[in-house]
């Protein structure tokens, strides 16, 4: 390598599966489809936007990013890309009135920003990008900016599924379709969902040809035996897939800094703190109130014991893009500083070239952090004139050392969540989940063996069983459950699932299937519409 010290950040993108199938001219803002919504107008244009920035400015840059199936799915649906437009005009049309009404100049002046950046964002997502960001982020990758990580098909929490071979083949083997859809070839790395990992993954990730993965920092610290080079190196499993480890203290770095109180507060929206009928064109059918996307105030945040609190509005923290921006700036370079500062402690014990790798949930940015983009970008601006370190990509670092002399490592089992193990997917609040699913992928397999070459009408409910399981396997559902977090919505698609399945496996059992009812569900959970049901037969 070029520099003494290597730093590699991989971005996770991924949302639950939340297209609704309301009427062709029902294109209201409807329920959760607004965290699609605000998804890509609030990380996916922004970040593309950074991208751009760099690359016209001829900043060096090196940047991975894993795009989940389910999210690239939701990016290319047509009624999705059209909901998106008209939530988008609603926000130009609802900036025009905040413009007018605002009394005060601070508010009046982000209202403006708001109002322009929205009209600019429609612009190039329907001329530039011309509605496929998959596209856009295809073009970096193809420049070699940017590296496209895998994840399974529904981001399943894989340790729970590891137990059922053929639903784990699912989830690792339809991924590989789309991906070579939409960026030309199966990517090298997988990403673990929640950095899930559990020694039964080690063949599949062998038999479908992913190069390496990443894990979270204990998962390689407390492997067996300890990585002479701790996180700061590549390991091998025995099965000869490459694994990185997530450096924790860059992960905090980034946790502390989203707290700062000059940051943009994002729960608090204008649709809901203006009167009713201000906000009438963003209420929900319910009468309910849904963000505007036009958010007024800082995080006025006092921290009591570890824990960040937002204060009561006392007329003062409304938010300063200004100093929102130097902040950024600010922690980029502690971050920089930080991270070159522990490269240095491991290069004292190693010949090789030391990587920090920091993975982040890019969902964070429309939660917590809207500067995220600013800070990566002036994280690489400042990078590129330190001749000290540098920015790669993971598969780019791993195949720059010396293969052979990387040490095997059986890692432990681990994850992101809290705590370090599986207690954000199985607690009380999520548990009843996994009986009723651990039954249904065996019947799943049961079905694939007992109807191998079926077509028509059984086929079409064969292929939709399919997707249920799936969709019924995702991890977003116990994870909501955990954090209390849209319970109402996450209870409901989980159980829907899970009878939809049902439903079908008796009715192929009574050799009856309502047409009717099996071509809504197809509409309703479309995804993955060129889905193969055998891909759940056992491997002879």
């Amino acid at each position: 390598m070029d520099s003494r010290y290597a730093i590699s950040i991989v971005l996770e993108a991924h949302l639950p599966f939340v297209r609704e199938c309301n009427r062709e001219e029902d294109l209201t803002q409807a329920g959760e489809e607004g965290r699609y919504f605000e998804f890509v107008s609030e990380i996916m244009m922004p970040l593309l936007e950074t991208i751009n920035r760099l690359d016209n400015d001829h900043v060096p840059f090196k940047l991975a990013i894993a795009i989940s199936p389910v999210l690239c799915h939701l990016l290319n649906d047509a009624q999705l890309q059209k909901k998106y437009l008209a939530y988008v005009d609603k926000q130009i049309d609802f900036g025009r009135q905040e413009v007018e009404r605002a009394y005060d100049s601070r508010i009046k002046k982000l209202a403006q920003d708001y109002y322009n950046q929205t009209v600019d964002r429609r612009i190039a997502y329907t001329e530039q990008y011309e509605k496929n960001l998959l596209k856009a982020f295809d073009f970096y990758k193809r420049k070699g900016k940017l590296e496209i990580l895998a994840s399974s098909a529904t981001h399943a929490f894989l340790p729970f599924i590891s137990h059922n071979s053929e639903s784990l083949q699912a989830q690792m083997e339809i991924p590989a379709a789309i991906y070579r859809r939409h960026f030309g070839s199966c990517p090298q790395g997988f990403c673990l969902p929640d950095l899930g990992w559990t020694s039964e993954l080690e063949p599949f990730l062998r038999a479908y040809n992913y190069t390496y993965t990443i894990l979270d920092t204990h998962g390689l610290l407390c492997g067996s035996p300890p990585p002479d080079k701790g996180i700061f190196y590549p390991a091998k499993t025995p099965n000869g897939t490459f694994v990185l480890a997530r450096d924790l203290y860059a992960a905090r770095d980034i946790k502390k800094m989203i707290r700062s109180e000059v940051y943009r507060n994002n729960d608090r929206d204008a649709g809901y703190e203006l009167p009713l009928e201000q906000v009438s064109q963003f209420l929900g059918a319910d009468g309910e109130r849904r963000k505007t996307g036009y958010k007024y105030r800082s995080r006025h945040v006092s921290n009591n014991q570890g824990i960040t609190k937002v204060k009561t509005d006392d007329g003062k923290g409304i938010y300063n893009p200004a100093a929102a921006a130097n902040m950024a700036v600010e922690h980029a370079r502690d971050y920089l500083e930080n991270t070159i500062t522990r490269l240095k402690e491991a290069a004292k014990h190693m010949t090789e070239t030391p990587i920090s790798l920091l993975t982040h949930n890019v969902r964070n940015y429309v939660r917590f952090w809207y500067e995220g983009p600013q800070f990566l970008e002036a994280l690489f601006r400042m990078a590129s004139e330190n001749e000290e370190v540098q920015f790669v990509t993971p598969s780019e670092y791993i195949f720059e050392q010396n293969l052979s002399t990387i040490q095997v490592v059986k890692p432990e089992f681990s994850s992101n969540g809290e705590n370090g193990y599986a207690e954000t997917w199985l607690d009380v609040s999520n548990d009843w989940i996994y009986r009723h699913l651990s039954r249904a992928m065996e019947r799943m397999t049961e079905l694939a063996e007992r109807f191998p070459d079926d077509s028509g009408i059984k086929e079409r409910a064969l292929n939709q069983a399919a997707r249920e399981i799936l969709l019924a396997q995702s991890s977003d559902w116990p994870e909501l459950l955990h954090t209390q977090e849209s319970t109402e919505y996450a209870h409901v698609q989980a159980e829907n699932s899970l009878r939809n399945f049902t439903t079908i496996y008796e009715a192929l059992g009574s050799n009856y299937i309502s047409t009717e009812w099996l071509t809504n569900l197809e509409r309703r959970h479309n995804i993955f519409p060129n889905i193969n049901y055998r891909v759940f037969r056992r491997k002879k």
